[in-house]
């Protein structure tokens, strides 16, 4: 069992819905993986970030899908390219990640909670 958050820690984690805008390679990422920019909506803007989701995922499939990130981490450099958010998903046993995602389209921003 993981360690238990509080209510309080819990609700510092800003997890938000947002729109992938673009997909690109990133060639030079360690792993296979894409450079992602997301609209978050006004209130938070456009993110970029880079995910190792290429197992399950094309840039076609990617492009105008919804996701849910965590915005509120710092940035992190990774190689020459910065990421601003974490997008979400479960880990497969063999290191495939599955997105989550709303059900239906809607608004981007809105946040999980």
């Amino acid at each position: 069992m993981e360690n238990n958050l509080t209510w309080t820690e819990f609700e510092k984690v800003a997890m938000h819905v947002g729109t992938i805008i673009n997909v690109a390679d990133f060639p030079e990422a360690r792993k296979p993986a894409f450079q992602l920019t997301i609209d978050f909506g006004e209130a938070i803007g456009i993110r970029k970030t880079s995910a190792q989701i290429t197992k399950r995922y094309t840039k076609d499939v990617l492009l105008n899908r919804q996701i849910v990130a965590v915005v509120n981490f710092p940035k992190k450099q990774i190689g020459k390219f910065m990421s601003e958010c974490l997008i979400l998903g479960a880990v497969g046993e063999e290191g495939d990640v599955i997105l989550l995602a709303p059900d239906f389209k809607i608004e981007n921003g809105l946040r999980i909670g």
